[in-house]
């Protein structure tokens, strides 16, 4: 199957690179729309009490959309100042669209601050008047006017979405393009990786844009998917390129014939970029198991990002090898990678202590997930310099009583307004611990909205508690509960219902297609154990730095005592995928010596050595990549950057170089068991590729196996 599509595509290379050219045209241009359908609001899970109360009240009563503005820097009793802020809230009254404005409130604890809050109609044109509204109040003169909140911070959001992905391409795609240069010393060779990198991102832009028609897309969604996309991209463009050089440069005869080099080329590395799309693709499916619509478009989304990159790589790469892989100066005869020999062959004379200490590390970086704490975020996940995090510093520093970061708690009473049960119930709930006050509002003629306003953030102890005890009230009519702390609580749940499911469902996928990749029953499962300790690891380092604080000053962030709540199951999925991806890269050559006729030993070593270079070029380049995005400004993007770079360093190093040897070591010949029965079944599900032997290497006929 591949032949054929990379004969064909060795034979109409323009037509297929003109097809291309129409997806980045198209994925550029109409995607680029993507950015003005970007929603920041995550963590939702439809059907829950939350989520069916919340999407009720915003079907038959959405609450307006509210901004804040904090005015500094001079005394509350200055006359002079009082006029100006009067003026300015009677410019605000007048502007379409704006419903009430209280204040200005003056601040008890500092009193050289005055709050202003400006309630708009919701709708469309809740940002049109919002920005009016933010616009009269910054004209206050002689002091410092902090306006945000509302559809400013969701714009904000957009905004900082936008310039962290231009910020990463900026800084990762020189880096990369130097070490491209450095692997292949050509600029050509250098140059197609990052071609495929630019499709993969035209792609990416185009694909959210089309399930932005479905769903709503997360403000992050678009970095994570465009970290993804050039990542995997030059993943597989780089062995793609690297295997076409080695197969021009092991044989005289097949370096004068592109078109065969091009042929074998797709039968070795384009089989392994197959499955190595696969497997990530199955890791990102598993995603669509939580109901949260955030994580499912990212999944799905994800999934088609990988495809494109995968079916660019098979197609694409081997048109442009075939009309310019004659400029292309094949790789020297001489395999590199002796160190990465010696290191297996070190490994292989202890391999149980290899394997127990380095286990032993991983586990110990893995150990503050044990205090994971997940929440739904404040501004302090956005950057000090933009107005959301500046009106969060300055309602801590003048109106601490008021600096919380979550709304009311939200009952949706079926009972009409007037009915002295709910006057009942509404006592009841201002009597809990963490409760400061409780208020009513109007939902038609036979219901009632009560909103509590909690003492604290949506997370604290109280506030939850407060929750589960209006849950669990025997009222004499239904009652539902929403708002952020009500939304968290069923987010927790959902996840640990869910999560057992969705790691089930990966885990199967991918010993499945390990399987009918290798052959084998225990390497699957060796694959799956060994990369779940490389995601515990990740997972540890970002517990570490945004939950506890530990370094982050360097990455721009602070200790925040949590981790937002999509951060884990990304950071799991995405990195998941990664590990078998390079798990894929280095058993793709020890399958090969192993089929070559090579001793297991001999086999894993020189699996190790003809692989080790392009993994850590590969590993290398991608981390570059996900570094670009560490750097960005939006906390969870840098949280899910520093994981991945953690995760693909580990696998890259650790998990490849000591963990596989070791283990391959240990179980010997069994690595490659395969019981009859399995044997025919593995017959069926393979990808078979008449994959040439290297030159001088022989088998004889009939596959390795140990019954």
């Amino acid at each position: 199957m591949l032949r054929r599509i990379s004969g064909f595509s060795a034979r109409r290379p323009w037509l297929v690179v003109v097809l291309w050219l129409a997806v980045v045209g198209a994925g550029f241009g109409v995607g680029g729309r993507v950015f003005g359908a970007l929603v920041g609001d995550v963590g939702s899970v439809p059907g829950s009490e939350s989520g069916r109360a919340a999407r009720w009240l915003d079907d038959n009563a959405p609450r307006p959309e509210r901004i804040t503005a904090i005015v500094a820097g001079r005394p509350v009793s200055d006359p002079a100042l009082r006029r100006e802020v009067d003026a300015a809230i009677g410019a605000v009254r007048a502007v379409p669209g704006v419903v009430e404005v209280s204040g200005p409130l003056p601040s008890r604890t500092t009193g050289r601050a005055l709050l202003v809050e400006v309630a708009l109609t919701p709708g469309d044109q809740a940002e049109k008047a919002a920005e009016a509204a933010a616009d009269r109040l910054r004209d206050v003169d002689g002091a410092t006017v902090t306006v945000a909140g509302g559809p400013l911070s969701g714009a904000e959001f957009n905004g900082q979405a936008q310039r962290d992905v231009a910020r990463a391409e900026m800084l990762s795609m020189p880096v990369v393009l130097v070490l491209l240069l450095v692997v292949f010393g050509g600029l050509l060779a250098a140059g197609l990786p990052l071609l495929v990198a630019m499709i993969g991102t035209g792609a990416t832009f185009g694909i959210l844009y089309a399930f932005s028609a479905l769903t709503d897309i997360s403000v992050y969604a678009i970095q994570v998917t465009t970290m993804l996309a050039v990542g995997l991209a030059v993943d597989y463009a780089l062995l793609m390129v690297n295997r076409f050089r080695e197969e021009r440069g092991a044989d005289p005869d097949v370096a004068a014939d592109v078109a065969a080099a091009v042929a074998r080329t797709a039968a070795t590395a384009g089989r392994t970029v197959m499955f190595s799309g696969l497997t990530v693709a199955v890791a990102l499916l598993g995603l669509v198991i939580f109901p949260d619509p955030f994580l499912r478009s990212m999944g799905l989304a994800g999934t088609a990002v990988v495809l494109v990159d995968m079916l660019a790589a098979l197609t694409l790469l081997p048109a442009l090898l075939a009309r310019f892989g004659h400029r292309i100066a094949p790789a020297g005869t001489r395999v590199r990678g002796g160190a990465f020999a010696r290191v297996a062959r070190a490994v292989q004379r202890r391999p149980l202590l290899t394997l127990a200490a380095t286990a032993a590390a991983l586990a110990t970086l893995a150990a503050p997930v044990l205090g994971l704490h997940i929440s739904l975020g404040d501004a302090r996940m956005l950057p000090d310099s933009t107005d959301t995090r500046r009106l969060w510093t300055e309602l801590n520093t003048h109106f601490p009583e008021r600096a919380r970061w979550t709304g009311d708690i939200q009952v949706v009473a079926d009972a009409p307004p007037g009915d002295p049960r709910v006057a009942t119930l509404r006592q009841t709930i201002a009597a809990m611990p963490g409760i400061a006050e409780v208020g009513t509002d109007r939902l038609g003629s036979t219901r009632t909205l009560l909103f509590a306003t909690p003492r604290g953030e949506a997370d604290d102890t109280a506030v939850r508690d407060a929750v589960h005890a209006v849950r669990d009230l025997r009222t004499p009519f239904p009652v539902q509960v929403t708002g952020d702390t009500a939304q968290l609580i069923d987010y927790r749940a959902m996840l640990a219902d869910r999560l057992p499911w969705a790691a089930a469902a990966v885990a199967l996928g991918t010993l499945v297609l390990l399987f009918a990749f290798t052959g084998s029953v225990l390497l699957p499962v060796k694959a799956v154990l060994t990369n779940l300790l490389s995601i515990g690891s990740a997972l540890g380092v970002v517990v570490w730095v945004f939950q506890d604080g530990h370094l982050a000053g360097p990455l721009g962030t602070e200790g925040m005592g949590y981790v937002h709540l999509t951060v884990p199951v990304l950071i799991g999925a995405i990195a998941f995928g990664l590990s078998v991806d390079y798990e894929v890269f280095l058993l793709s050559r020890i399958r090969e010596r192993w089929l070559a006729g090579d001793a297991p030993r001999v086999a894993v070593a020189e699996g190790l050595r003809r692989t080790g270079g392009i993994i850590t070029a590969a590993a290398l380049m991608i981390a570059v990549v996900f570094a670009g995005f560490a750097l960005g400004g939006f906390a969870p993007v840098k949280a899910i950057g520093l994981g991945l770079v953690t995760a693909i360093v580990l696998d890259a190093t650790v998990v490849r170089m000591l963990l596989v040897p070791a283990t391959m070591t240990l179980l010997g010949r069994r690595s490659w068991w395969l019981p009859g029965p399995l044997e025919r079944l593995h017959a069926r599900l393979a990808l078979s590729e008449a994959e040439p032997p290297s030159p001088g290497a022989a088998r004889p006929a009939g596959r390795p196996l140990v019954h």
